[in-house]
Order: structure tokens, then sequence, then C-alpha cells
């Protein structure tokens, strides 16, 4: 098992997903050019890409999408609601496929589970094979049953930590986008993420936070909060291996 975050925030998404000899990304915001250096760095050329998985159609998880396919033959797999609202669709190649809840790829089992955004359909993955797992949840206003039931047993977990809520009220944004963020179908903020973490039975080995806004958060503010909210519930940080993914640089775990 192998993932790398090639990107992460609001310029740009894309995770990189190795299980069981299947090469995968989960999403496709950022640059061909950029996405293509990154995998070239850990020993993975473009022929062995078989798949992509769009969690929604914002701009910043997809504007990578066409060049992508084009330098590939990965085909690319989405909810219907978000394979609808894609902009521009007729100019990609014809490998668009739709998953529902759950479907077999080679030996892996994927899972897309809804959650909360202001998007046509938006989802996280799960990733499994055996007892190994491997899950992405970001871009969601808020942990429902349903998503904390989805990231539980990951071993790996991309789970957002976008904001800070005091820097947000504070910060120079309009107060529409603020109550946005804020909303259940906007962002998770840092405390509601480590709650997650809180309430997880079995916690991950390991844990990239993701989607940091650059305005408002910090990536020791996000790593402090998290690790002082699990210390406070008496559960143990000291197992897991957190770190902050970046949004122009890659992060790698193998």
């Amino acid at each position: 098992m192998q993932t790398a975050v090639l990107g992460s925030g609001s310029k740009g998404n894309s995770v990189y997903i190795e299980m069981e000899g299947v090469h995968m990304l989960v999403d496709a915001g950022i640059g061909v050019r950029r996405v293509m250096k990154s995998l070239k760095e850990i020993g993975v050329t473009p022929d062995m890409l078989s798949a992509v998985f769009l969690t929604h159609e914002h701009t910043d998880h997809i504007k990578g999408l066409g060049p992508l396919m084009r330098a590939t033959q990965a085909r690319v797999y989405t909810r219907p609601g978000t394979l609808s609202a894609l902009p521009k669709k007729d100019e990609l190649p014809d490998r668009l496929g739709v998953i529902h809840d759950t479907m077999k790829l080679g030996p892996l089992t994927v899972r897309a589970f809804s959650t909360l955004h202001d998007a046509a359909d938006p989802v996280g993955y799960s990733f499994s094979a055996g007892q190994a797992k491997c899950t992405l949840a970001t871009d969601l206003g808020f942990i429902t049953s349903s998503v904390q039931a989805a990231i539980e047993g990951s071993d790996m977990l991309v789970l957002e930590t976008n904001h800070d809520p005091g820097m947000l009220k504070r910060g120079s944004y309009p107060w529409p986008l603020k109550q946005r963020i804020l909303g259940n179908r906007g962002h998770l903020a840092n405390e509601d993420a480590a709650w997650a973490l809180v309430h997880m039975r079995k916690r991950p080995e390991k844990i990239f936070l993701a989607h940091l806004s650059e305005e408002n958060n910090r990536p020791e503010l996000a790593r402090e909060t998290v690790e002082r909210v699990l210390k406070e519930q008496g559960a143990d940080s000291l197992s897991m291996d957190i770190t902050v993914a970046r949004q122009n640089d890659m992060d790698v775990w193998m």
C-alpha cells in the first residue's frame, strides 16, 4: 500500500493510491505535468495508472482532468450527479464511468460514500483489499454518521482540516463566503476532524490532514488542534503518523 498526496488545498487536489498493484488517483485538480513529475518521482509511469475517481465537480478537483485523460488510458469514475455536472464533458475521451455505491477494481473493493458539500453529488472514497483499507474524506462541512462509519477501520486516512473557525471569522473573506465555509455543506474545521478521530474505535496508522485553507488555517495549528483534542479525550495520537498535506509539494506514505 502506498499513498501520495500530490497537492491539497483550494488551488488543486489530487491523491495517488496504490493497493494490490492497482494504481489510482482520487481527483485531478492539479496540472498534468505536475502529476506526471510527482508520479515519476515515486516510480509510477502513465501506463500504470488505471483509474481516476472524482469526489465532485468543483474546479480544484477536476481542472486537470482533460489533459490527464489524454496523457493516460485511465478510466474515470464518479457519481451520476457529478458526471452530469462536469463541464465540457463532451470534450473528454470516452472513458467516463459511474460508481453508485461500491464496485470492484481488480482485487479491490471501492466504496463511494456521500458527504455533505455544496456540489451535485459529492462523495468520499474507501479502497479495501483483505484487511487493508485506505479512505479519503475531504470537502465536507459535517461528519455524518455514515461518514464516520465509512472512515472506521482505515489504515490510511486523508481527512479534511480546512480551517480554524476563529481565524476564518476574523479574516478578510466576505461574510457570505464565511457562512458557506462554516455551514454543514462547507468545509471541515480542525476540531471537527479531531473529534472524528476520537470517535473511531480503531484509529489509522497514517493520517494526512488535508485541504487546509491558506488564509484561515496554519499547518502547525491544524496539527496542534488535532493532537490536543485527542489528548484531552484520552486518545493516543502517538500511535498515529500524522502529516499535514501541502498545497505545492508531494507527501508520501509507503
